[in-house]
């Protein structure tokens, strides 16, 4: 993370990163969300959702440790100033899931702003100590088409992750329109970036192509949000690395006798 981009999070809550997946990771997801929604109850349906992406396996387990998004992550969760390098890292995968928006889609999405620096939730918080971000829940939101200015989709409110005052009740709604709230734009392949204390919420869709959007959702290395860790589902895929292993790591201290994400006898 240059300084540019540091002052610009903590300025605002989020970054985009462009090119932070690969056409042919774009295209290998794809044809993986097309099969499930040929398979699904209703195919064509407007709205689709989408969990435990671990288990479709493939490109989905390399967006783990996804290697443009890593020197973000580290400069977003640690380290810590009393830690070795062999007890990082200080964040870990928490959750996943795909939602697609079709056009016309018109009560698909969280419409409601939610999120914000007060009132305080230890989940998804946000500060800066001696130089250094600490967050709670990140979100890593990865586009698989395009976003332009208009489309809709992630609506933000800059800066909020640091608000002294609650979002008026008012200005939530984002189906009514908000003097507050931003779009964030960017090309199929962008990586965005935001903490869970920044307000956030959908914006009606209004682009003419499906919205797709792959959410990889990190936690500081002591704390979960999800109600279950993902070692426990991942534990006998075998093509998992050590790496991605301590990234799938339940929340512990990292210190040695810590509870490992380790391959399990099959």
């Amino acid at each position: 993370m240059t300084d540019n981009e540091r002052y610009f999070f903590d300025l605002n809550g989020y970054l985009t990163v462009p090119n932070a997946l690969t056409p042919g990771q774009i295209a290998a997801i794809n044809e993986m969300i097309d099969q499930r929604i040929e398979s699904h109850s209703d195919p064509r349906g407007l709205n689709f959702g989408f969990g435990d992406l671990l288990s479709w396996r493939g490109p989905m387990l390399k967006l783990i440790d996804n290697a443009p998004v890593l020197p973000y992550l580290d400069a977003l969760f640690g380290p810590m100033p009393w830690a070795k390098p062999d007890r990082g890292p200080f964040y870990r995968l928490d959750h996943t899931y795909i939602t697609v928006i079709r056009p016309n889609a018109k009560d698909a999405g969280a419409f409601t702003l939610h999120g914000g620096g007060t009132p305080y939730d230890p989940g998804q918080f946000y500060r800066v100590s001696e130089g250094q971000l600490y967050n709670g829940l990140v979100v890593v939101a990865y586009n698989l088409t395009d976003v332009d200015e208009g489309d809709g989709g992630l609506g933000v409110v800059p800066g909020s992750h640091k608000a002294n005052f609650r979002l008026p009740y008012d200005w939530q709604d984002l189906r009514k329109g908000s003097p507050v709230a931003k779009a964030v734009t960017g090309k199929a392949g962008t990586a965005v970036f935001f903490t869970e204390a920044l307000s956030h919420g959908t914006l009606p869709w209004k682009g003419n192509h499906e919205r797709r959007t792959v959410f990889f959702k990190y936690h500081n290395f002591c704390s979960a949000f999800g109600e279950s860790y993902l070692d426990e589902s991942t534990q006998n895929l075998e093509e998992l690395t050590e790496r991605q292993r301590r990234l799938l790591e339940a929340p512990n201290s990292r210190g040695k006798g810590r509870r490992r994400a380790e391959l399990q006898p099959g």
